[in-house]
């Protein structure tokens, strides 16, 4: 039997329906008290059900309206009241004119860079809300993203959102939330609850999807969906332009190296304003790479350069996917994930297992006893300085290998201290996409990546920074142009994955 024109509590007129989802449908209504129109959740429950797991959906349908009244914010769905009608709750909404992210994409396809950034910001800045009331939302995807008539943009659906200081509704080895948009670290390991950056790598698909047209990670099943979430690397991005550093610090697939919902606020607002301004906290400085390079590649400045950068160490992982556990694990020796993530190397041992040099790569001994990999065919060149430089045939790509005795054993306090600046200064465009500590075989080092200007193209670069026990610094560098750095960034992982110093082998 039909709700349509049905009177809920005596109060709410049911009078069109606009959407319905898994644990509910959504209905226009007529609040004839107040005389205006409102939006009225109804809790489906399926056939069925025990008697414990219907009690499980009323209560997470008051935690919704529990969380959503929690976070005072224009982005957010305001929450008037919950209701019993018939003995479900029901939540009484504000009633939002408007179609879902979702239905734009699927009408239009890809997004501008520019109207993809409005849309991010206006999420990150919901997210940030409800992450500052104690809430997590679990579920931000397209459909729960309202584009109001009036341009007004809002988040809603807080079905799955979970509170700090409540007790989980999750059985144990249950994961919660549509499988395309669940982080990695979520799906790694069923053990691994959700925290505010599992929603903002959400905010990262979302928008790789909405400048992209596509998932990055589509694939045929909702198995291959989440192996490939949790394991591999995402097609380049092609259309993103400005936006491209924003969703690649979103979709790092370690948790604690992606960006946080302040610095994505931002850095979507200068996308949606077209203005370039390095982070408040961006401590990094391109390098040259030696007079082989042309000088478009070569950033102004001539300074020390120390960076950080830690080889992936294979992982194995357990998922758990729609109650199904299963194992993951990365071949010895490939890098997992996108490049831009930032893992942590083995742990000390007294005699660390190498991998293998691959093949197409050949190791270099530079000074002080460091062997890097370094593709054959690359032409090597000794800088000012005693840095060891090898160029790709292009001449438009470099990878340095730099010794700096007694440099201390903490880089990134000096990249802090002494580089920031001057790198600021010297370098137009200059914008850091990631520094963070890190290890490199049990010793402290530090990773650094960021994009700069060129005279002819954009470039990016990343530095992998460590010190041995006498305060010697070693460091291995990359730059190369920004739109091959996919294919790259793989010379970098080589180096940094099989560089060793001697007493180590």
């Amino acid at each position: 039997m039909s709700d349509l024109g049905r009177l809920v509590v005596g109060r709410y007129l049911l009078v069109e329906r606009v959407g319905s989802g898994g644990m509910g449908t959504v209905w226009r209504a007529e609040d004839q008290l107040l005389g205006r129109h409102v939006a009225v959740k109804k809790l489906r429950v399926p056939p069925h059900l025990h008697d414990d797991q219907v009690q499980t959906l009323h209560e997470r349908t008051r935690r919704e309206a529990r969380s959503a009244a929690r976070i005072a914010h224009p982005n957010v769905i305001v929450v008037h009241d919950v209701v019993d009608d018939e003995g479900l709750p029901c939540i009484v909404m504000e009633y939002i004119p408007s179609l879902t992210l979702g239905d734009v994409l699927k009408r239009r396809g890809a997004l501008p860079p520019e109207e993809a950034a409005r849309i991010g910001h206006a999420v990150a800045a919901a997210l940030r809300a409800a992450h500052d009331a104690g809430v997590l939302h679990r579920d931000v995807k397209p459909a729960n993203v309202l584009l109001g008539d009036d341009g007004r943009i809002v988040l809603t659906d807080f079905g799955i959102a979970v509170e700090s200081g409540t007790s989980s509704l999750t059985k144990s080895g249950e994961l919660i939330g549509s499988i395309r948009y669940l982080a990695p670290e979520r799906l790694k390991s069923g053990n691994v609850g959700p925290g505010p950056a599992s929603d903002l790598w959400a905010v990262g698909a979302m928008l790789y999807q909405a400048v992209e047209g596509r998932h990055p990670f589509l694939r045929d099943t909702p198995i291959e969906i989440a192996y490939a979430i949790a394991t591999e690397p995402y097609e380049p991005l092609r259309r993103a332009g400005d936006l491209a550093p924003v969703i690649e610090g979103l979709l790092v697939k370690d948790p604690d190296q992606r960006l946080d919902v302040r610095e994505v606020e931002r850095r979507l607002k200068d996308v949606i304003t077209g203005t370039r301004t390095a982070p408040v906290d961006s401590p990094t400085r391109p390098a040259r790479i030696g007079d082989l390079m042309p000088a478009e590649a070569k950033p102004a400045g001539n300074r020390r350069r120390t960076v950080l950068r830690s080889a992936v160490a294979a992982a194995l992982v357990t998922t758990a996917a729609g109650g199904a556990l299963w194992w993951l694990k990365d071949p010895a020796g490939t890098p997992s994930g996108h490049a831009a993530r930032t893992p942590s190397v083995s742990s000390p041992t007294a005699s660390p297992t190498l991998p293998p040099v691959p093949a197409g790569y050949h190791l270099k001994k530079a000074d002080s006893g460091i062997l890097v990999p370094v593709p054959d065919g690359w032409t090597s060149k000794t800088l000012p300085g005693g840095e060891v430089a090898y160029i790709d045939p292009s001449g438009l790509v470099g990878l340095r290998i730099n010794v700096v005795r007694f440099a201390g054993s903490d880089p990134l306090r000096h990249w802090r201290e002494t580089e920031e600046d001057q790198t600021r200064r010297d370098n137009p465009g200059y914008e850091r996409v990631r520094m963070a500590a890190t290890t490199f075989r049990g010793r402290p080092a530090g990773y650094w990546e960021f994009t700069f200007d060129g005279r002819a193209r954009k470039y990016r670069a990343a530095e992998l920074a460590f010190a041995a026990a006498d305060d010697t610094q070693y460091v291995i560098y990359l730059s190369a142009p920004n739109a091959q750095w996919q294919t790259y960034r793989r010379v970098f992982d080589t180096a940094t994955g099989g560089a060793h110093l001697s007493n180590d082998a």
